[in-house]
């Protein structure tokens, strides 16, 4: 394997997006305004990165059926993800996650079972990148660990338990990790917090740089190497879909770490990508490409140092 900028691992989905006018009821039917089909999961991760410009590879699982085949197609040919450390599994249906959007936020269902093959069983040596990224949670990522120690910075994420049981040793694996990336109520949810600020202070004791992302309210970071906090706000944008915002929000931020930038200038471009992927049904399909950064460009002249960031690294 070439030497790429980030790989990625975790669960795939093929996502259907459902745009409601409100939200469904029992014994009530509600007809979709607009829909979407959309590689989702871990994918959402590559795709926003792939879009940045970033060499990106995925080491994921994707079942040897139609919507496995279609994912794979879809991210090799459509987005240029190398999936040298994936595999098609006989037998283990492609997870399938409906999302219903509406009122601004989205609830998700979801069919599926775990993979027969962990991350572990994918990665059997430590990718060649100066990038890996993992979403957590109750399963081994033993080699985050032979990533780090091979030179990798170390980028991790958690998702939705369905459990709702919020195991604190999952964050034992931050030990391996150089910045976490969780949303508000991930954050709070493990950490047994109430305000994003208190969870924001836990996870600083555990990992070097910590980013919670909350939504409209925007989001805060800390770096314990250096002691700087920060909140940025969140860009106002009319919101179809949240889907996926959380994932294409981490690859900014590791987009733009990979690119040296101050941890504000970082955060913001986060929160952009964010933001103008909200703006479309879908989660890996919304995020934005240069033609949309450079559009916003365009629209917001005033805002200088996003509009000199943006011009210097659209080439990429």
């Amino acid at each position: 394997m070439e030497e790429l900028d980030v790989v990625v691992s975790g669960l795939v989905f093929q996502d259907l997006v459902l745009g409601l006018p409100t939200p469904p009821r029992p014994g009530t039917e509600v007809w979709a305004t607009d829909s979407h089909e959309s590689p989702g999961g871990i994918a959402n991760f590559a795709v926003a990165l792939a879009r940045l410009g970033l060499r990106t590879g995925m080491a994921a699982a994707f079942g040897a059926d139609d919507l496995g085949d279609r994912l794979w197609d879809h991210l090799t040919t459509d987005e240029g993800i190398d999936l040298e450390l994936s595999c098609k599994l006989a037998g283990w249906p492609t997870p399938l996650t409906v999302a219903l959007a509406y009122d601004n936020d989205r609830a998700l269902v979801t069919r599926g079972t775990t993979p027969p093959l962990s991350a572990d069983d994918l990665i059997t040596t430590p990718p060649k990148a100066k990038a890996v990224a993992a979403h957590l949670g109750p399963w081994p990522n033993e080699w985050l660990a032979k990533a780090k120690s091979a030179g990798s910075l170390v980028f991790a994420d958690v998702g939705w338990d369905p459990t709702e049981q919020w195991d604190p040793t999952v964050l034992d694996q931050l030990e391996h990790c150089d910045v976490f990336l969780p949303n508000a109520g991930e954050a709070m949810a493990y950490t047994r917090t109430t305000s994003p600020a208190a969870a924001l202070e836990s996870l600083g004791a555990l990992v070097p740089v910590v980013v919670v992302s909350n939504g409209t309210h925007g989001a805060e970071a800390i770096d314990g190497r250096t002691g700087e906090r920060i909140a940025v706000p969140a860009f106002p944008v009319p919101a179809a879909d949240t889907t996926g915002a959380g994932d294409v929000f981490a690859a900014g931020f590791i987009a733009a770490t990979l690119w040296d930038l101050p941890l504000a200038q970082r955060v913001r471009f986060a929160a952009l990508t964010a933001a103008l992927s909200v703006t479309k049904l879908g989660g890996a399909d919304a995020a934005p490409r240069w033609a949309d950064l450079a559009r916003w460009q365009q629209e917001h002249p005033e805002d200088r140092h996003l509009h000199a960031l943006i011009s210097a690294h659209s080439g990429r």
